[in-house]
């Protein structure tokens, strides 16, 4: 266990360079590990630099989190957090939906990278019904892969592409955006 422990901390270190290389210059922003929740804080006068911090030492928070600032607008990436709201586990169906609506994009970036990078994605729809089983996400993962499909065909955002591209040079994965494969089944 500890050697997967060591070895996802060492994959963190190398996606906080490639994201560090990509944006630190040009965006003024961070990525950094080991909070206790992800957060985004914009600069402050006494810290000149935008900080993006993904929980703990855990990849996939890592992807997630960036692909939230991938999406971000110019606007957004001014406010704490992204102006996002969050509500922890015990949503109402209604709370669940708005959750989810927001949460199609940077999935379907969080799958893009994942790919890149070859590192298993899993959908996240971060809450449980009262049974304590996950409720039902067949919806959310069609959602999730046809954004993912109309990216193939339209382009991922300009800060994704680069990412995307700088992911798979860096773990030499060699993937290419036209031969991947987004089918809502592959997220089951």
């Amino acid at each position: 266990m500890a050697a997967a422990i060591s070895s996802q901390s060492m994959a963190c270190t190398r996606l906080e360079s490639v994201f560090n290389e990509c944006f630190q210059q040009s965006e003024n922003t961070r990525l950094l590990g080991g909070a206790a929740e992800p957060f985004y804080q914009p600069a402050e006068p006494e810290y000149d630099l935008h900080l993006l911090f993904y929980r703990e030492d855990f990849f996939a928070s890592a992807l997630h989190e960036v692909a939230h600032w991938c999406i971000a607008g110019a606007q957004r990436r001014k406010q704490v957090d992204f102006g996002y709201w969050y509500a922890p586990e015990g949503r109402s169906n209604k709370q669940q939906k708005s959750f989810e609506a927001v949460e199609v994009k940077p999935q379907a970036l969080e799958w893009y990278f994942s790919l890149a990078c070859s590192y298993p994605f899993q959908i996240s729809v971060d809450n449980f019904c009262d049974s304590g089983e996950l409720p039902d996400t067949r919806c959310f993962r069609s959602s999730v892969a046809a954004q993912a499909r109309q990216w193939q065909f339209h382009g991922l955002p300009v800060r994704a592409l680069q990412f995307f591209e700088s992911l798979a040079d860096e773990f030499k994965t060699g993937v290419d955006i036209d031969s991947l494969n987004f089918e809502a089944e592959a997220l089951a």
